[in-house]
């Protein structure tokens, strides 16, 4: 059997991922599909809208074979960590093929960048530092060094947020010396950070989001946009638990450790780098939302992904020490099986005994240094809820099993 591995967040699966998803199948002709899915906390900072439970069945609902879960080490990290712990995984589990979206569409262009870039290093790193003395994010600082130095048509265009992400995950291949072989497809309609509908059918994730929240959980002006199964999961996750997940409803929670911590304390979370944590201190008090924050921190040098994203940590009290073994090491060291299809379940037993990491199906009885930061990342996400529900779903968390769809009968087993 053959399988492809996707790198997704589904926060939520619209179609824009199915299209992606169904031409995946078609491009690769693989067996298989594996999708890497970040856990409840997001790579831009964000908690994710549902849970990894309810993300998991819009997959395998969608088509999806096997959902494992990115690790919060690398979930939460810059776009180098985040791809390399994502292709180490689909590296375990023997996966043929990677299929990413991007916005340029060919692979081979990618290729050349990374071996640009592979020369052109020392340059560009130089370049990089010199724009963000002038002021520049450091994307911006990026994108510029990149612009200076090459001037191909067959290189990627690092200024668009799915060519970066892309780059990288043809680049850990390359660092891992991993027998996964890159492919894309060209990303259609909407762009990533779109925050408006212009397409009948395509929306990004963010147009999505926005137009939930600013409508009330009112569904209707979303519906165009998402799969049957996604706007069921959606209304049954709202339904049951009476709200959708964003910042807003954390900053209570961010406002009291920000509160309760002293600077030397901030300045061992990761990602507190260069005395910012004495700007959070300064701002938190006089702060009234998550938003208002936000804009009171910000700076052209810290980027609105990077303070989330310390935010994050600052929420599950991550510490630089933490994350140390990443930086070291940085590739995932467990499995965590989330759902799988009948045919996702064939598979596994196909090529078990030749995964060498451990694929972990329940919390209890398995123990890893970066494991426990997912079992806190969960703990803090579930914090917002009243109780008894609170510890309802605690206890889900450390007692479900890996969901299992019979994509035949359409029904879970």
């Amino acid at each position: 059997m053959k399988a492809v591995g996707v790198i997704v967040e589904y926060n939520p699966f619209h179609n824009g991922h199915k299209y992606h998803l169904e031409e995946t199948k078609k491009k690769t002709h693989s067996d298989c599909t594996i999708a890497v899915m970040s856990g409840n906390f997001l790579q831009r900072g964000e908690p994710a809208l549902v849970s990894k439970w309810t993300r998991t069945k819009m997959a395998l609902e969608a088509g999806v074979d096997i959902v494992i879960e990115l690790p919060y080490a690398f979930a939460t990290q810059k776009a180098q960590n985040f791809a390399n712990g994502a292709i180490s995984l689909l590296s375990a589990l023997h996966c043929e093929k990677v299929c990413f979206g991007s916005e340029n569409g060919t692979i081979d262009d990618f290729k050349n960048t990374v071996d640009f870039m592979e020369k052109n290093q020392q340059s560009y790193d130089s370049t990089t530092r010199q724009n963000m003395k002038k002021g520049y994010s450091y994307p911006k600082a990026a994108s510029l060094a990149y612009s200076s130095l090459s001037n191909n048509d067959t290189y990627v265009d690092l200024s668009k947020p799915n060519n970066i992400l892309g780059y990288h995950y043809v680049k850990a291949i390359y660092d891992q010396n991993s027998s996964v072989k890159a492919e894309t497809i060209m990303r259609t309609s909407a762009g990533y950070h779109d925050e408006t509908f212009s397409h009948e059918s395509i929306a990004s994730a963010t147009s999505i989001r926005k137009t939930l929240f600013s409508t009330e959980k009112n569904m209707d002006q979303i519906k165009n946009y998402l799969p049957p199964s996604t706007s069921k999961w959606l209304s049954s996750y709202f339904r049951e638990n009476q709200l959708f997940h964003r910042w807003e409803e954390y900053f209570t929670l961010l406002k009291y450790r920000l509160l309760t911590s002293t600077p030397d304390e901030l300045a061992k979370i990761y990602e507190a780098e260069e005395g910012i944590e004495n700007r959070l201190l300064a701002h938190i008090t006089e702060a009234t939302s998550f938003m208002d924050f936000m804009e009171k921190i910000k700076t052209k040098r810290y980027t609105w992904t990077r303070l989330q994203r310390l935010c994050v940590h600052i929420l599950t009290n991550t510490t630089k020490e933490q994350l140390k073994p990443i930086n070291e090491n940085p590739l995932a060291t467990y499995i965590r099986l989330l759902g799988m299809s009948q045919k996702g379940q064939n598979y596994l037993n196909h090529i078990k005994k030749e995964v060498e990491l451990p694929i972990v199906s329940k919390i209890s009885g398995f123990s890893d240094e970066l494991f426990t930061l997912d079992v806190k990342a969960t703990q803090t996400y579930l914090a917002i809820f009243p109780e008894p529900l609170r510890s309802s779903l605690l206890r889900q968390e450390y007692a479900t099993p890996p969901i299992r769809y019979d994509e035949e009968q359409q029904k879970y087993l």
